[in-house]
């Protein structure tokens, strides 16, 4: 009787709850994100005349920090009743390391301050996911999981011109201080959200009632390789994104040698027409993910990056290489909407859901890691549109191996009594 006065309690302050508390979330946590990582590294060479190997050390040992530690502060988030103050303390974090690279370029200084933001970047992702499952519950997941990926698409549109303003009209070094005004307001979002509304039995997949749900305290590690088709979605999303990631800086730097003067700007076009796009397809995806499954639509995800992949190499006109980039909204598009709700899906009666979204980002993560350097010994051996052809491949296997072994794991609502909440 105790545990259904207590999950009672949680289900009456939900009603409560403000859905725009968590667009506000979403929104401004892109924003925040946004006005560090794509602008330190053009900031430190132009500016502050670093050396490229220099950059690339602080890049490998921040990235390496964040990967190893994605999986354990999924667990993490799965474990804590204080998800809103994990948010708070990441963005407090972020905020001192933005400021810190403001004001000093040495080494050192930036070494730590990258390594900062990288670690308590992971904890946003899971911890966000963790706050929509217990507010929302599994019955309207679908398309609350599209509203969270078209706010944050929305956010990096916004960050992205309110960077170039702000770096056109005083210096790419202000940049940095958008980061503490933006994690000030995304910390207030997160807070106006009621402690009391977040069911956190729900925010780790560890149902009311479920008895595999009270068995969540053991150790997770055997419970995700155990789970065929996350080991084989979470291979998927590697070949997926060592496929896609390096597409753009490769589209940049073919922008780059024909366009010197104009290729930033060109740059910039290319990201903000591809979030753009990544909005309304976030808001559909998150509609029909019920109606038609979660396969079929992943599927158009994957079928389009070989395809993009392959047009590049048709023509490196300007206005070609643009047009084809857009076709990256519909992609990742899908793959950030849909992403959060398969794991769902697939970690039901777990209790760790947040640990098998770290461990599907630590995959992903390294993918686009190895992927640059491949994609770099190909351009110089052989040109860029072998570069191109080379990922379409790996495009191609990743849509093969969706298709072949990746079930569908959408359950029928009329036989899932657990989608009622």
């Amino acid at each position: 009787m105790s545990g259904d006065r207590t999950s009672a309690a949680p289900a009456a302050s939900r009603a409560r709850f403000d859905p725009g508390s968590l667009d506000a979330v979403n929104f401004l946590l892109a924003d925040a994100r946004g006005a560090v990582g794509p602008y330190l590294n053009v900031y430190l060479v132009t500016e502050r005349g670093w050396s490229l190997s220099a950059l690339g050390v602080v890049t490998l040992v921040s990235g390496v920090a964040a990967l190893a530690l994605q999986t354990p502060i999924g667990a993490a988030i799965d474990r804590t009743r204080f998800k809103r103050g994990a948010i708070v303390l990441a963005l407090a974090v972020m905020a001192v390391g933005a400021v810190a690279i403001f004001l000093r370029t040495d080494f050192w200084w930036i070494l730590v301050a990258s390594v900062m933001i990288a670690v308590v970047g992971d904890i946003f992702y899971p911890a966000v996911a963790a706050l929509t499952l217990g507010l929302i519950g599994r019955r309207r997941l679908a398309q609350r999981t599209g509203r969270n990926a078209a706010f944050d698409h929305a956010g990096n549109v916004v960050i992205a011109v309110m960077a170039a303003a702000v770096g056109w009209w005083f210096s790419q070094r202000a940049v940095f201080l958008l980061v503490p005004v933006f994690a000030l307001l995304a910390a207030a979002a997160t807070l106006s959200i009621p402690a009391q509304a977040i069911d956190h039995d729900r925010a780790r997949a560890a149902d009311a009632g479920d008895r595999a749900g009270r068995r969540a305290a053991r150790p997770g590690w055997k419970v995700l390789l155990r789970r065929r088709p996350l080991v084989v979605f979470g291979i998927c999303a590697f070949l997926f994104h060592f496929a896609n990631a390096p597409l753009l800086p490769l589209v940049g730097q073919v922008l780059a040698f024909a366009h010197p003067a104009w290729a930033t700007a060109m740059m910039s076009v290319c990201i903000v027409a591809a979030q753009a796009v990544m909005l309304p397809i976030s808001i559909l995806v998150g509609h029909r993910a019920d109606r038609w499954g979660r396969k079929p639509l992943f599927l158009i995800g994957f079928a389009g990056l070989p395809v993009r992949a392959v047009l590049f190499t048709l023509s490196h006109d300007t206005g070609w290489l643009i047009a084809v980039q857009l076709l990256d909204g519909i992609g990742f598009g899908i793959y950030a909407a849909l992403t959060p709700l398969v794991v769902a899906d697939l970690m039901r009666g777990t209790g760790h859901y947040n640990m098998a979204l770290g461990a599907v980002a630590t995959m992903t993560g390294i993918g686009a890691s190895l992927s640059g350097l491949v994609a770099g010994v190909v351009v110089d051996a052989f040109g860029f549109d072998a570069a191109f052809l080379t990922l379409g491949l790996v495009a191609a296997a990743a849509a093969l191996a969706f298709a072949a072994a990746m079930p569908e794991t959408r359950r029928d609502p009329k036989n899932d009594p657990a989608r009622c909440g």
